[in-house]
């Protein structure tokens, strides 16, 4: 079992806060999509005959393809690796992107799951983002996607910025309620280095963000999601109706995937490796059927943060069986550094699980730093 995740390097404008690979320009995109197919096929032996279970088009903008595009790079997937029977192929896209004849045309594509960057339903607040929609769009984008037959939806929202209220905030979550959306993902607004934003707040055009106002907002969110039959499953992420991202709850749990596209990140099973992160570059070296990738050969030591780093922020959590038969070595030191955030209520441990509480929530990424091995091989 193994994913597939495709980077579409191209957006139409550049959000303030984002700091992902991305060209504004489509001057290239047929190169770039021939040099993506290139990839696939000499990627071929990476994932080692696994079943590809997921594809997921990220970037980027993906709904900027067409259908035909779309077709062209899934039919390039199934004829080099095992994958005629794709459980999910999650397609990111902007509102502004899903007019009706587009989302007619994805029908006859794969694709069976939307991820929808709709981030607020308040045109002041898309704007201050630099966002390419209005919240009218994202309405639309909703409810006709949902009309088309698309139930497998998700939608993005940040919270955590100056602009958010707290009455804002709750519209926004009542506003995914209302419009019966079975899935959400929803991120605290951070200032990335070399920005729009952080410029702005170097400048003293924006203000800085408010930890306190960004911890409540999302202890908000948690409890309100989950009092409507959401399951909180990872920090960042609630389902209801079992509708969990399968792509990404495999990264979690260490499936391996391979990445295509510049920029792009792969794991199979033991090794980690990534494309160069330039479009010029990274067509170039296709173009000479060369992968312009780094590896990085991982050690226990590496694992083993690894996997504490993803199962901790999940609702399935640390598996204390997992790291007996996997990682022996570590267990006691892992056990012993447990032991402050068991006396803060920050963990607690369920059938052999160590999982996050509520509050420990708040602190995922302090407490997988403290449970790290330091030293070993």
């Amino acid at each position: 079992m193994a994913g597939i995740y495709i980077h579409i390097p191209f957006c139409k404008q550049a959000c303030h806060y984002c700091d992902f690979h991305f060209s504004t320009s489509l001057k290239y995109k047929d190169d770039m999509l021939k040099a993506i197919n290139r990839e696939i096929l000499l990627q071929k032996n990476f994932l080692q005959n696994e079943k590809i279970e997921t594809i997921y088009f990220g970037g980027g903008t993906p709904s900027l393809l067409t259908s035909d595009e779309i077709n062209k790079i899934t039919e390039q997937i199934q004829r080099y690796y095992i994958a005629d029977e794709l459980v999910e192929v999650t397609l990111e896209t902007n509102p502004d992107d899903l007019s009706s004849q587009k989302i007619a045309a994805l029908k006859h594509t794969p694709v069976n799951r939307f991820s929808i960057g709709i981030q607020s339903f308040f045109n002041e607040d898309l704007k201050w983002m630099n966002r390419a929609h209005q919240a009218k769009e994202a309405e639309f984008a909703i409810k006709a996607s949902q009309d088309a037959g698309f139930e497998n939806l998700t939608v993005d929202l940040i919270y955590g910025y100056p602009l958010l209220t707290k009455e804002k905030w709750d519209l926004n979550i009542n506003q995914v309620l209302a419009m019966d959306i079975p899935h959400v993902s929803c991120y605290s607004m951070t200032v990335e280095p070399k920005t729009a934003l952080a410029s702005f707040i170097k400048k003293g055009i924006d203000k800085n963000m408010d930890d306190t106002k960004s911890a409540e907002q999302f202890l908000h969110l948690s409890a309100k999601l989950q009092e409507n039959g959401f399951e909180h499953y990872e920090i960042s992420n609630f389902a209801k109706g079992n509708k969990y991202s399968v792509h990404n709850t495999n990264y979690w749990r260490g499936v391996k995937y391979l990445g295509i596209g510049p920029s792009a990140h792969s794991f199979d099973g033991k090794d980690r490796q990534w494309n160069i992160a330039n479009n010029a570059l990274y067509m170039q070296s296709l173009g000479k059927d060369n992968i312009p990738a780094e590896k990085e050969f991982l050690s226990p030591k590496d694992r083993v943060n690894e996997y504490i780093m993803t199962a901790l922020r999940t609702m399935w959590g640390l598996d204390l069986n997992k790291i007996n038969s996997d990682f022996p070595v570590f267990k006691a030191e892992i056990s012993k550094n447990m032991n402050q955030f068991f006396e803060k209520d920050w963990i607690e441990e369920k059938d052999n699980h160590i999982i996050l509480t509520t509050k420990g929530k708040l602190y995922a990424d302090h407490i997988a730093a403290e449970l790290f091995i330091e030293d070993g091989f």
